[in-house]
């Protein structure tokens, strides 16, 4: 695994992906103080497939009603600087806009999971090793075409933020979902923060915030405040005067939304701090780098949501938590989940099951089944206005889910 070395950076080891292959299942949660020596060896225990499959990986089916429909933009805020590559002609983006559709129109043909640079960027620089051909990652299956006719209707936009290092493809299996159930799902990949961006003209962007957090010092707080102005950025692309997708219309602009993993989820706090146009925010088992203002959230939504271990338990060592907790002054919950690892929070235990790498303990399909309601629920309930009795409090069918603090 392409790891930071320097013991000074473990704020990037807290906020990068760091998949069972090579590291402890908790330690990519860890805060600063963390060495990378302490993160150097598998769980002790942790299952392991036989054998990879030979036959290409396929997501999980989305649940909703809808069928999925894809588009992909690049944009390019002119108006700012990149942090870290500030010759760069703006700050660029690329993103999907996984949509509800209707039931015929459209293609034959399946959206990319990923192109073979992202993918071939991925296995290297998170080390899953030779089992894992890139062009087989690449050709995952996924359920939406692009291109699709547009389902009738206007329905919330949710903004989904990868984990530092990770590409927005990572999120797909839950980005698929949300659509099906009816909203209009952003998946961003930030400039430079992945081990490898494809843009247009065959370009293909490296992580340079990986340098400059391990070698310059740069500190992290500058990934989720960058973070936050993609997200208003995107927000007006997507809903301003003259939007770049041309099925703009189905927003309702009104009903925003936004889910991050890792330092993606921490930027959802710092995007809700800066705009108030996102209404609801999940953080799926990030450290936070920033403190919300005086004000909190002025009661908008949040939920915690993150593994079940000493880590993101109330008390653990990723000490934000706690701190952030008594700040949120709307709706709000702190949800830990049993058997799952940092990587889980994205579509990693789906691929490492597939490719025979070491794996957390809950089996991908419950775990991704289970992130996927939860994340729906919590939407559904804030940008819906649809009550969730599972958003209440334990379930039995749901032992795995772990509330805290709701007194």
């Amino acid at each position: 695994m392409m790891w930071i070395t320097r013991t000074a950076t473990a704020v990037v080891l807290a906020c990068t992906l760091a998949l069972p292959v090579a590291v402890a299942s908790a330690a990519s949660a860890k805060p600063a103080g963390a060495t990378a020596s302490a993160l150097a060896a598998p769980a002790a225990g942790t299952p392991r497939a036989e054998t990879p499959r030979a036959e290409a990986l396929k997501l999980p089916r989305p649940t909703g009603e809808h069928k999925v429909g894809s588009s992909v933009f690049h944009l390019v805020d002119r108006s700012r600087k990149d942090p870290w590559e500030p010759a760069a002609d703006g700050r660029e983006l690329m993103v999907t806009v996984h949509y509800p559709a209707a039931r015929h129109g459209g293609g034959a043909a399946r959206t990319p999971y990923a192109t073979e640079a992202e993918a071939e960027a991925m296995v290297n620089g998170v080390g899953m090793g030779p089992d894992v051909a890139p062009e087989r990652l690449a050709a995952t299956g996924t359920h939406s075409r692009p291109g699709a006719l547009p389902a009738r209707g206007r329905f919330p936009l949710v903004i989904l933020s990868p984990g530092f290092s990770v590409s927005r493809y990572t999120l797909t299996s839950f980005a698929e979902d949300l659509a099906s159930r009816g909203y209009v799902v952003a998946s961003v990949d930030h400039a430079y923060e992945s081990f490898g961006i494809s843009m247009p003209g065959g370009r293909t962007l490296p992580c340079k915030a990986c340098t400059a957090l391990d070698v310059d010092g740069v500190p992290a707080s500058v990934v989720t405040s960058t973070r936050a102005k993609d997200v208003s950025y995107l927000v007006d692309r997507l809903t301003g005067r003259h939007p770049v997708w041309k099925h703009s219309g189905m927003i309702d602009r009104k009903r925003i939304g936004m889910a991050g993993h890792s330092i993606g989820g921490a930027s959802a706090a710092t995007a809700m701090a800066g705009d108030r146009r996102v209404l609801a925010g999940v953080n799926m088992d990030g450290a936070f780098w920033e403190d919300l203002p005086p004000g909190g959230l002025d009661g908008r939504a949040f939920m915690m949501l993150g593994t079940d271990d000493n880590v993101h338990r109330p008390g653990g060592i990723d000490t934000t938590w706690d701190r952030m907790w008594p700040t949120l002054d709307g709706w709000k919950r702190w949800i830990t989940v049993a058997g799952t690892d940092h990587g889980s929070y994205g579509d990693f235990p789906l691929i490492q099951e597939h490719f025979g790498l070491p794996s957390p303990p809950l089996a991908a399909e419950r775990s991704t089944a289970l992130l996927r309601t939860y994340l729906a629920a919590f939407f559904d309930q804030h940008l819906k206005k649809r009550q969730q009795p599972l958003l209440n409090g334990p379930s039995a069918a749901n032992p795995e889910m772990n509330f805290h603090h709701l007194s």
